[in-house]
């Protein structure tokens, strides 16, 4: 929440930049498809939550092409195999929030969230503590799940 009420800068967006740069490594980029990418989430909800977002800056997924919300949802179909392969997932939290009202952090630049869930995952922390344990780095679950698209 700290990170979707702050004050956003004026100019650019991280899933325009991001793909642009030459570091997937520095950038938590996880694959590039032909027309959507997928990268680490950099405020995850759980350990291993990604965002698959398209080349193409448009706040609306139904405003995107057929053939680019069909690459988006086959990398979340992938992803959700090598999580469950590589992370042990035992299950998902899959979806997008459009819009301010729905409580889009970036809301320029539609993106869909899949997180990995594992029984047991919620525990005392978020509600004593306000924070979310992650049980492994951003950069060492990059790896992992990069190297499941190989």
């Amino acid at each position: 929440m700290e990170y979707v009420r702050a004050p956003k800068p004026a100019k650019g967006c991280i899933f325009c930049d991001k793909p642009d740069a030459d570091d997937d490594l520095a950038n938590l980029m996880v694959f590039r498809g032909d027309t959507a990418f997928v990268m680490m989430n950099l405020f995850p909800y759980n350990n291993g939550h990604i965002l698959i977002a398209p080349y193409t800056h448009v706040a609306n997924f139904d405003d995107l092409k057929l053939e680019i919300q069909l690459e988006m949802l086959q990398l979340v179909n992938r992803a959700m195999g090598i999580m469950r392969r590589e992370l042990q997932a035992g299950g998902f939290n899959f979806g997008a929030n459009i819009g301010v009202a729905a409580g889009a952090g970036i809301k320029e630049h539609i993106h869909l969230h899949l997180v990995p869930r594992w029984i047991g995952d919620t525990n005392f922390m978020p509600v004593v503590g306000g924070a979310k344990v992650q049980v492994q780095s951003l950069q060492d679950t990059r790896d992992i799940l990069a190297r499941g698209y190989q």
